[in-house]
């Protein structure tokens, strides 16, 4: 039936060719369809979550810098929490922050690579693996919050002061709260065993 569609033609060697290249069209077809059927999602739709955590961030830190004085504890719960605006010149939580200066080109450098690496890892993750795709968007939110305030201030921008009975938790912001969160997720889910769901 195929062929006769092709009965017109003036030779049979125009014919076999109509119908190569019309096999060869269809045979195309079937693999991208089958590609398509096989090839899940990633989850880079995740960085939606990290985009999030970056404009929450920066509007805190807007507050923080437009509503406190420097040094200057402002008491929210009596006994726990205080506002108090600090420049953090160190990791999260103040590590190494009365280190002499190199380190912020270290954590700078280590949030850039730290933020590629996630995404990286992401674009190889199922977007339906969120055990996996959670933490890291949270990670990037967080390194780059504080990557952008490094760039902008040379110091970072923490404001959040928590302390009980004496012991003091050192100054954090919403970017270290979710990396924070991230690794307590991942070590959760490493025993729990739902970090398998990623795609090597």
């Amino acid at each position: 039936e195929i062929y006769d569609r092709y009965e017109g033609l003036p030779n049979p060697s125009m014919k076999r060719l109509c119908l190569y290249f019309r096999c060869q069209r269809k045979e195309t077809a079937h693999v991208v369809r089958f590609l398509m059927q096989t090839q899940k999602p990633h989850a880079l739709s995740w960085l939606w979550l990290s985009a999030s955590i970056i404009i929450a961030d920066l509007l805190t830190k807007l507050w923080a810098l437009r509503t406190l004085s420097y040094m200057q504890s402002v008491e929210v719960v009596p006994g726990f929490w205080n506002w108090t605006l600090v420049h953090n010149t160190g990791a999260a939580f103040s590590f190494l922050a009365h280190a002499g200066g190199w380190q912020q080109w270290l954590f700078s450098a280590l949030a850039v690579v730290i933020s590629t690496v996630c995404i990286v890892m992401l674009k190889r993750t199922e977007r339906t693996a969120w055990h996996t795709a959670l933490p890291l968007a949270l990670i990037i939110g967080g390194a780059l919050g504080n990557l952008i305030d490094r760039v902008r201030f040379g110091y970072v921008v923490d404001f959040v002061h928590w302390y009980w009975n004496g012991f003091h938790w050192p100054v954090f912001n919403l970017a270290d709260s979710a990396i924070s969160i991230a690794a307590v997720l991942l070590i959760v889910f490493s025993f729990t065993g739902h970090d398998k769901k990623a795609t090597p």
